[in-house]
């Protein structure tokens, strides 16, 4: 499958955010009295990040380029391949699992997919352990800001799409506090490439402000136990309900870095 235009700069955009995202988490550790940086494990469709910090406990940034065939049963949940199942992707994840149970864990993810059809898809949310409405507040005002700048329906339309998919129905209870969440956006290709684009750079922001604020607060075990039952609700999620976790399975993707949101430890009671 030869490149196309709109394929090499969404690809350059990915691994470029690869390396803001991974320097503002290495510059958290500096200013923290950690210099752990990432450890770079490279494979033949990209190269996917793994910190163990002071800081984030466990976090991955991991940038894909996959180019294959679906399977004949997974095709048939994937637009445009009707006529063919082959497909060309891109994109990047991350997952921070912070130490400091204070902190929440952080997701995002954004890719480009191309069939005979092509889209955008990605989103940011958050998992904090313990509510604080201030840090709340804060986050969808942003992402409120972001959309807006873009498209006023988006803000509510993909705040309510993330509610819905951020969701344990085993449990009956969200799995935090939200954010945006959009797939298969393929209206304007440079319009929704800007979008994607600002959805990355916000988080990246996001990462600095929302860690730093707390990343020298003082915690307690039974904070810490809470958090470990919090993260045990996350590996429920992604194992039971992540679109990315299947997608990645059943793309060709490497196991290990579609594994690595899983937080370093958890507990169920």
């Amino acid at each position: 499958m030869k490149i196309t235009k709109k394929q090499k700069l969404t690809k350059e955009w990915f691994i470029r955010l690869q390396n803001i995202i991974c320097n503002n988490v290495e510059q958290l550790e500096k200013e923290y009295g950690s210099n752990i940086k990432f450890k770079k494990n490279k494979w033949k469709h990209g190269e996917f990040r793994t910190i163990k910090g002071k800081v984030i406990e466990k976090g991955g940034v991991a940038f894909s380029n996959v180019v294959g065939q679906f399977s004949k049963k997974f095709s048939k949940k994937i637009p445009g391949t009707s006529a063919s199942s082959h497909f060309w992707s891109s994109g990047i994840s991350v997952v921070l699992h912070p130490k400091n149970p204070k902190i929440p864990a952080m997701h995002f993810n954004t890719r480009f997919i191309c069939t005979k059809k092509s889209w955008f898809g990605g989103g940011i949310d958050v998992t904090p352990n313990f509510i604080d409405n201030k840090e709340k507040k804060y986050f969808h005002n942003e992402l409120k800001k972001m959309c807006n700048l873009h498209n006023k329906k988006y803000y509510p339309k993909y705040k309510k799409w993330c509610d819905e998919y951020f969701y344990l129905p085993h449990r009956g209870e969200p799995r935090g506090i939200g954010g945006i969440f959009f797939d298969y956006k393929m209206d304007d290709w440079k319009k929704d490439f800007l979008f994607t684009k600002d959805v990355g750079s916000t988080f990246a922001n996001m990462v600095k402000i929302i860690i730093k604020n707390k990343m020298f607060k003082k915690w307690t075990k039974k904070e810490k136990e809470i958090q470990l039952l919090k993260r045990g609700r996350y590996v429920e999620f992604n194992l039971l309900y992540d679109r990315g976790t299947k997608f990645g399975l059943n793309s060709g993707g490497n196991p290990e870095a579609i594994l690595m949101s899983m937080p370093p430890s958890a507990k169920w009671k």
